[in-house]
């Protein structure tokens, strides 16, 4: 998908349009709810924007259309940084984005995203469904009247685009990069200088030189927000995101209004939805990293040892300080999370890992 046309399809709403839609309360008639959804992507964005259309409509079709969702891509009711703003103050039902974009209003949130050096997709949702993760997620929304689901899990991300080859960690030095949570910190201790900003926003602050370096997903959305016509190279993998979930947030008044089955039906729809997302991104990165590589001259690289080596000294003093950072909920957080982990690593390190291993050194087709 060429950048152009992308943006075209994601154009905003038009101010009218988009007060109406804020202004509108939730439709009842003849037993039927239409609830609104406020998403951080840009309108039909690979994966993750087309993965919560695909949620609404799953909702929408197994409900029969009791509960009809309508979604909203970043601007077109709030900017995609105020999605979650959106529920809380009662203007949208649900959002869809990642809980590490809220991490002002909770370090806590951050680990049900993705943590630096931390769990895998898999291992995430092993947390979050069967050792305590969700119960924590549930006390840190308690707050603001929330619930949260996993919704989507793009796997381990790309390191990002540079403009720039990297040799070291003397090349990070005062990097305007955009990257958001706990990995921003690490490369801020790295010596980077960090913003975060939504999708449709990251481009033109490349092409400008707002920015010298961005991350944002992998190849699948890479490619369509276009980031190879500003910066080449392209390093793997993300040692801050290694398994980032993507989340469904619902307004938890207006979820105990609901009947008790349709309230299930919200769940299962979220916890499909995030196998599916997988999915999508399983099949597509590997086919649009070709078309950056073949088709735009883009450079794969890995990251120097010695920058994987500092990340993770950075990420292990990022957590540290987490933990001791006088909030008790957020202290409790990151300790199911570190107990889980060092659970959970046992199995992929243990098993998964040789098992990889071993296909790449001796197993090809052709």
């Amino acid at each position: 998908m060429k950048r152009r046309e992308f943006f075209k399809s994601a154009s905003v709403a038009t101010i009218g349009a988009a007060a109406a839609a804020t202004l509108a309360t939730p439709a009842i008639a003849q037993g039927n709810i239409t609830w609104r959804m406020v998403t951080t992507w840009p309108k039909n964005f690979p994966g993750l924007g087309v993965g919560a259309q695909k949620l609404a409509d799953r909702i929408t079709k197994a409900s029969g259309g009791r509960l009809t969702v309508q979604v909203f891509a970043a601007g077109e009711m709030v900017p995609g940084l105020q999605a979650l703003d959106a529920v809380i103050d009662g203007s949208a039902e649900m959002s869809h984005g990642a809980a590490y974009y809220w991490q002002n209003k909770s370090q806590g949130l951050s680990f049900f995203t993705g943590v630096p050096y931390g769990m895998t997709s898999r291992e995430l949702a092993a947390w979050v469904r069967y050792l305590g993760g969700q119960e924590q997620w549930d006390k840190i929304y308690d707050q603001f009247g929330l619930k949260g689901y996993l919704s989507g899990d793009t796997g381990t991300q790309a390191g990002g685009w540079f403009k720039n080859e990297l040799t070291g960690v003397a090349d990070l030095q005062g990097l305007r990069f955009r990257t958001p949570g706990l990995g921003g910190q690490v490369w801020g201790k790295l010596g980077a200088s960090v913003t975060n900003m939504a999708a449709g926003e990251i481009f033109a602050a490349l092409q400008s030189g707002t920015l010298d370096a961005a991350e944002f997903v992998g190849p699948y959305n890479d490619l369509a927000l276009g980031f190879y016509q500003v910066a080449k190279n392209y390093y793997f993998p993300s040692f801050v995101e290694p398994g980032l979930a993507t989340e469904l947030v619902v307004s938890k008044s207006k979820l105990a209004e609901l009947p008790e089955d349709l309230q299930e039906l919200v769940a299962v729809c979220a916890q499909a939805s995030y196998d599916d997302v997988a999915s999508d991104m399983y099949a597509n990165d590997p086919r649009a990293l070709r078309a950056l590589v073949s088709e735009h001259g883009v450079q794969v690289r890995r990251f120097p040892d010695e920058i994987l080596e500092a990340g993770a000294k950075a990420a292990m003093e990022v957590i540290a300080e987490i933990r001791e950072g006088g909030d008790a909920l957020t202290k409790e957080t990151a300790e199911s999370f570190i107990s889980a982990f060092n659970l959970l690593r046992e199995r992929t390190e243990g098993t998964d890992a040789p098992f990889l291993v071993a296909r790449e050194k001796y197993i090809k087709y052709t």
